[in-house]
Formats: C-alpha cells, sequence, structure tokens
C-alpha cells in the first residue's frame, strides 16, 4: 500500500472504530436497562460479576446477553483501532502520537485495552458504559482536530517522544478507568444509604458493594501515579531540555501537569496516610481527572503556549 492508501485507511478504520464503540456503548446501556426489577445473586455478585443473577428472572437473560454483545463490540473496536493506529504510523513513517488527533486515538486504544485486560483481572465490566461512552466522546471530538498523516515539526524528534507520550497514555488510561470507578462508587454508595434492603434490584445491585469500588479505584490510581510521575515530570523536562535547552520553563503545560500530579499525589497521600476512603476520596480523584483533560483539551485548544504545535 501506499502512504496515501494507509493514510486513507487509518482514517476509515478510526471512523469504523468509532461508530463500533458507540454501539458498545448501547448495548452496555441495554444491559442496564433490561436488568430493571432483576433480584442479583449475592453470591455472584460478591465475586464480582456484573450483571449476575438467576437466568429464570425475566430480563436476567436479556441482560447478560447485552453485557456479552457490548463487551465483544468493545474487544473488536479496540482491533479496529489498533489498525487505525498502526496504520496512521505507518503512513507518517512515524510514532502515531505526534498532534491531538493522533494523541487522542492512541490513547483511547491503550484505555480500552487496559479495561479489556482489567475485566479479566477484577470483572469491572460495570465501567463499560463509562469507558465506551467517554471513548465514543473522544475519538468522535478528535476527528474536529484532524491533520494529514505528516512529518513531525523539528522539536518532536526525539525518541523522548515515545516514552513522554506513551507513560501519559497508559497513566491517562489508567485515571479514566479510575474515575470511571470512582463515580459509579458515589452512586452505588448514595444508593446504600437510601435504598431499603427489600427494594433492590436492577443492575445497580448486581456490582460490587461500594467498598469494593472504592478499593479498586485506589488500586488503579495506585499503578497509575507512578507512571504519570514518570512521565510528566521525568521524561516530559528531560525532552524539554532536548528540544528547548531547559528543563522546566512553567509553560501552562508544563504547569498543569504538575497540578495533576500535586492533585493525584494528594489524593493517594491522604489514603494511605489519613485513611481517606469513601466520598472525600471520590471528589478529589475526579478533580484529578478534571484536570488530566483540561491539561489535553483546554491547554492545547485555549492556552497554547511551546505545546501549541499538539494541536
Amino acid at each position: 500500500m501506499t502512504v496515501a492508501q494507509l493514510a486513507q485507511f487509518s482514517n476509515y478504520a478510526i471512523a469504523s472504530a468509532t461508530g463500533v464503540l458507540a454501539l458498545a456503548f448501547v448495548a452496555y446501556v441495554a444491559q442496564w436497562s433490561f436488568a430493571r426489577g432483576v433480584v442479583p445473586d449475592r453470591e455472584l455478585v460478591s465475586a464480582g460479576s456484573a450483571g449476575a443473577a438467576d437466568a429464570d428472572q425475566p430480563g436476567a437473560e436479556r441482560s447478560s446477553m447485552a453485557g456479552g454483545i457490548g463487551f465483544s463490540l468493545t474487544a473488536l473496536a479496540a482491533v479496529i483501532l489498533f489498525a487505525g493506529v498502526l496504520t496512521r504510523g505507518l503512513a507518517a513513517e512515524r510514532v502515531p502520537w505526534g498532534n491531538m488527533y493522533e494523541f487522542g486515538c492512541a490513547a483511547i486504544l491503550v484505555a480500552l485495552t487496559s479495561y479489556i485486560v482489567l475485566v479479566r483481572v477484577w470483572s469491572i465490566d460495570w465501567v463499560g458504559p463509562i469507558i465506551t461512552g467517554f471513548g465514543t466522546v473522544v475519538l468522535g471530538l478528535s476527528m474536529l482536530v484532524y491533520v494529514p498523516a505528516g512529518p513531525l515539526v523539528p522539536a518532536l524528534h526525539s525518541y523522548w517522544l515515545v516514552i513522554h507520550v506513551l507513560g501519559a497514555m497508559i497513566a491517562g488510561s489508567s485515571f479514566l478507568v479510575g474515575a470511571a470507578a470512582s463515580v459509579l462508587y458515589l452512586i452505588k454508595a448514595r444508593a446504600e444509604r437510601n435504598t431499603p434492603e427489600d427494594e433492590r434490584s436492577g443492575f445497580l445491585w448486581s456490582i460490587p458493594d461500594s467498598a469494593r469500588i472504592d478499593q479498586i479505584a485506589y488500586r488503579v490510581h495506585a499503578f497509575a501515579f507512578p507512571i504519570w510521575t514518570f512521565a510528566a515530570l521525568i521524561a516530559g523536562p528531560i525532552w524539554a531540555q532536548y528540544s528547548w535547552g531547559r528543563y522546566w520553563g512553567w509553560d501552562p503545560k508544563e504547569v498543569w501537569a504538575f497540578i495533576t500530579w500535586v492533585v493525584y499525589a494528594g489524593y493517594l497521600h491522604a489514603r494511605a496516610t489519613a485513611g481517606w476512603k469513601g466520598k472525600s476520596a471520590a471528589i478529589v480523584a475526579l478533580i484529578g481527572f478534571g484536570c488530566f483533560i483540561f491539561n489535553f483539551v483546554g491547554i492545547n485548544l485555549f492556552v497554547a503556549g511551546l505545546h501549541s504545535y499538539a494541536k
């Protein structure tokens, strides 16, 4: 295939992956909807299986089927997106994350891969609607800042591009999973406080209890934080020294990377030393994810600075 054909194939693949991921989101929403009135099997729920219920109950079989379809479509979207990201790199003859469009596509690929792995490890398919919905939005919005495949600007010609941005994507995908778990924790914890035992039916009650969700959120953030530390505060400054002749210059993107680091450091420190759990910790985690998103979107589009070429 020629470079032009590779670029065209990449565009079609990424657009197709966006459509498939949107269908996965619809399937996950249907899973929640079909489970209305279904009383979950408490033993299966305690094992972490989303949608766990007696198959004889009306809606339980349809809910389980919709969940399976949602996961299969998510995996298919990841495969198609991988093909799109790979051919984008081949067309540009470099790593495919040199601008905002490419970073968005590659980051969602990493996020979907992380989600699929964690479903197998921790059975976190209950965050599927949030992951697929967020991924669909990011891929759709990334097309609004699309740029043709081409060479990098001189400042990006360094192997630190691979290290710095790849680390940021891995950390960001984990932050996304942690944020999704934090959102569901807040919803589930409130429901546990306000819903009588005899009224606890539906998909919300087929996911793990709030304490288990809170634990998973903490573990994911604890994994992501060292990677973000390396990507933002070690690899980033080294790359800046290579590109601009200084390690740190308080560029807007550098400042917000540091702010994001401080928020997540505060979250983990508070949990480890002050015993923070529950609502307060979940809110701080969501603030941290908001800082991460603003650093990626807001700084690039509205503030610029030395990182303006990332558009």
